[in-house]
Order: structure tokens, then sequence, then C-alpha cells
């Protein structure tokens, strides 16, 4: 069974800049947060099911921060083993950019979802689907239960390939940072973990 966590929320996150392979931030105090209450939610499942638990991340310090406060929570030995095949996406030419930049710049992308597929100098989505199928084959193979650190876009990947969907569902998915996915016999779940108490 697996586990697929998208990182907490980070500045760039914050400024609403698209944040892909070449660039990195820390968490913001409500990303931290929101990596704790998804430790949590997995505590509880893990305490319930039992088994064998492993925890890995991208090798982004974004996903390896947030898959170490998701590894105390749970109890787990950090620090997860990274794997480079759950990096994001590269959105080439569109990284670091904020949402009106990239529609002004670009006017075909104005209001289209999901626009890591099309980006500039980015990153071809077979290329992201190789590995993301490769890194599925490898979780499975594993056994037990894999808690997934990564990333937005290779995350809808991941998921779509996993659950047989096209390009289309791909680019309508969710990449919640305050929910966590499960990927089990053939189907994915969205996790939603407690309501955070932040100060008003």
């Amino acid at each position: 069974m697996i586990y697929l966590i998208r990182h907490g929320q980070t500045e760039l996150n914050r400024e609403g800049r698209v944040q892909g392979a070449s660039g990195d931030a820390p968490l913001t105090p409500l990303g931290e947060a929101q990596a704790k209450a998804v430790g949590k939610a997995l505590a509880a499942i893990m305490a319930r099911e039992g088994g064998d638990w492993r925890i890995t991340c991208s090798p982004m310090g974004r996903t390896r921060r947030t898959s170490a406060i998701i590894a105390d929570a749970m109890g787990l030995s950090p620090p997860a083993e990274a794997d480079a095949r759950l990096i994001e996406i590269n959105y080439g030419a569109l990284e670091g950019m904020l949402r009106e930049e990239i529609d002004a710049r670009w006017p075909h992308l104005a209001g289209v979802r999901g626009i890591f597929i099309d980006a500039p100098e980015g990153e071809p989505l077979t290329v992201a689907q190789a590995r993301a199928a490769a890194w599925l084959a490898d979780a499975h193979a594993g056994g037990g239960h894999v808690v997934a650190v990564a990333h937005a876009g290779i995350g809808r990947v991941i998921r779509a390939l996993y659950a047989g969907q096209g390009e289309a569902e791909l680019r309508l998915m969710d990449t919640p940072q305050d929910a966590f996915h499960r990927l089990h016999e053939g189907r994915v779940a969205r996790i939603d973990c407690a309501p955070l108490a932040l100060p008003g």
C-alpha cells in the first residue's frame, strides 16, 4: 500500500510562484504544521493496521524536511531514503514565475490547469511518466506500507498512472498539502487530516 504525500507549504508556494525541479524553498510555519498533521494521521493508520512501514522522499529540501517531520510523528527512523524518481517535474521557463506573469507571457496557457504538461523548455510528460512508472513498480515489489513524500506535479502523474487515468483527468487532480492519497488495489483515495488550529 502506498501513501502519497505532497510536501508542506513553502515560501514559494505562499507567494504563488511555480516551484519545480530547479527551485527550492523552506517550509513555512503552516507547511511544518501540515507535515505534522499528516504524520499524526499516518501514525493512527499505522497503529490500526500494523505491518512493515518505510518512508521515502524526493531529494529536494522541502520534501526532506516534510518527511523528517512525518517520520518523527510516526516513530519511524529518519532520514527517509531519497529517490530521485520522486523529484518534481522540471517546469522549464515557468519556474519561479507567478501565474499572472505566465499568463501574460504565454497567453495560450491562460486558465489552463496542469500547466507543467505544457511548460516551455520543461520536462516532457512522457519522461515524467516513465520515472513514475518505474518508481511505482519498485514500490509495489518492496511490499508493506510505503510513505512517499513528493510534489504536486509528479504526484499527479503517479496517481494517474496508478488509476489508469489520462491527461485530461491528470490536469484536474487536486494537490493538497493538508491531505494525502492512499493507493491500494488500483484505487486512489484522498485522506484528509484534522483541521489545523492556526492563530486568527
